[in-house]
């Protein structure tokens, strides 16, 4: 069949396009899209000479195409990336070429699979910090997308820093949303000023990168100064620090710092937006809740979960890939075409910038019955196979897929089984707003009240 040659899409103000829309609901608008408009439709926003045109793609397949099968002809080159390397730095989230395989090549062995279930200590013992911490809540009630956060940030600050965690962990926490805001809005704004311009904005957030910085080089010079195999050498950051091959030498100490930062931010953002959902997804649904702290409860007594456990899990693991489904931590992911190319049957000029949506693929009715619904029933291996590869993608895919997908999914599994087997949750907030920035972010709170158990 040929190609249609012409991508619809709403026309939206004359001067504006669908800026406006996009401002206020930018999740919403694409959602809408798609239902009046297909499969892959072209977006106009901002005035003219500033316009930025994006062509949203929405279906399994097409996403399957811009990330897999046409991975090369659609990279990191659009404006958001480019914002976020100048404030993260040159890490395995935003390289490129030459850079990006050889960053992947000397990391690629400290993920495998035997390496990351090494993790579990560190996940369970602040997962029972929490446990713990918890019992003092103010009327037994919390937010778990704050609390998701801090113990996803003090998780991966311990793998990453080891006895530096405390160090690492208030530095971050109160820095790196500064930076964050920062950049997405640089990322999807159609101009703004140089950094180099001594305005508010770029003071704040240049003296939060320093500050995050500043952490990092600190950590990373005594790692790289500590010898061989001492009680300071077993964190992941020495491990990184002595990764080395004759064909692709080592990560020298600014590179270090660069992959850290994405460690931190990749590891911990997204995690934390998984187990939050997961956790506020079955406070509202009783009978789910009661199901996965069943599974839970069967784990053997006496001691804490470890990676051994996950076969264990099944429900528990199908209630957080259902959470990821309905709020996947990346919920847009954006890329530039090289060359002119056909996705979905529709034309892509070469230079386009092209997003693919987990948030709208995730609810596409032609995947999924019923999409706004509850049902980690859904991820059943048969129901899994029978489905089109990308029809659930929380974690990317093609060459550039997630390189932590596995430690993500051992943390929420084993920390979110820890706090149903010590806690039942009542939802307190049943709806929780959410916008796009780097990660899925919550715009309010997602507060449940807790009822200790034994």
């Amino acid at each position: 069949m040929a190609a249609i040659t012409e991508i619809p899409g709403p026309k939206g103000l004359p001067l504006l396009g669908s800026a406006l829309d996009l401002q206020r609901d930018a999740l919403g608008t694409f959602l809408r899209v798609r239902r009046e408009h297909g499969d892959v439709v072209r977006l106009s926003a901002g005035p003219p000479g500033l316009r930025t045109v994006l062509h949203c793609v929405f279906s399994a397949e097409g996403a399957q195409q811009v990330l897999a099968t046409q991975a090369a002809n659609f990279r990191k080159d659009n404006r958001f990336y480019e914002e976020l390397r100048l404030s993260a730095g040159n890490g395995l989230l935003t390289s490129q070429d030459e850079d990006y395989q050889r960053q992947r090549r000397l990391i690629q062995p400290l993920f495998t699979k035997r390496q990351v279930d090494g993790y579990a200590a560190a996940v369970t013992r602040e997962a029972d910090g929490t446990v713990e911490r918890w019992r003092d809540a103010p009327g037994g009630v919390v937010d778990v997308v704050r609390e998701m956060d801090r113990l996803a940030l003090r998780t991966v600050s311990r793998i990453l820093f080891g006895a530096d965690v405390e160090a690492a962990v208030d530095v971050v926490h109160d820095n790196f949303p500064v930076v964050s805001a920062y950049v997405t809005r640089r990322g999807y704004s159609p101009v703004s000023p140089p950094r180099s311009w001594p305005l508010p904005a770029n003071r704040r957030a240049a003296a939060a990168a320093r500050a995050v910085y500043a952490v990092c080089d600190r950590i990373i010079a005594e790692r790289r100064a500590a010898p061989e195999g001492s009680a300071e050498g077993d964190d992941l950051l020495s491990l990184l620090s002595r990764a080395g091959s004759e064909q692709d030498g080592r990560l020298d100490a600014a590179e270090l710092r660069d992959q850290v930062l994405v460690f931190l931010l990749a590891g911990h953002e997204t995690t934390a937006t998984s187990m939050a959902f997961a956790l506020h997804l079955l406070a509202r649904h009783p009978r789910e809740q009661e199901r996965a702290r069943a599974e839970a409860d069967r784990l053997p007594s006496g001691r804490a979960p470890s990676a051994a456990d996950l076969d264990a899990l099944p429900y528990l693991t199908r209630v957080l890939k259902e959470a990821m489904r309905l709020y996947p931590a990346a919920p847009v992911i954006g890329r530039r075409s090289v060359a002119a190319a056909e996705v979905d049957g529709r034309p892509i000029p070469a230079g386009a910038d092209v997003v693919v949506l987990p948030w709208v693929t995730h609810r596409h009715p032609g995947l999924w019955d019923d999409p706004e619904r509850f049902d980690p029933d859904r991820f059943t291996p048969e129901r899994e196979a029978a489905r089109h590869r990308y029809a659930w993608f929380p974690f990317g895919g093609g060459p550039r897929a997630c390189i932590g997908r596995h430690f993500s999914m051992l943390e929420s599994v084993l920390a979110v089984a820890a706090l149903l087997r010590s806690y039942e949750l009542e939802a307190v907030d049943t709806e929780v707003p959410v916008t796009a920035g780097i990660t899925l972010l919550a715009t309010g709170p997602a507060r449940v009240r807790l009822r200790a158990r034994g």
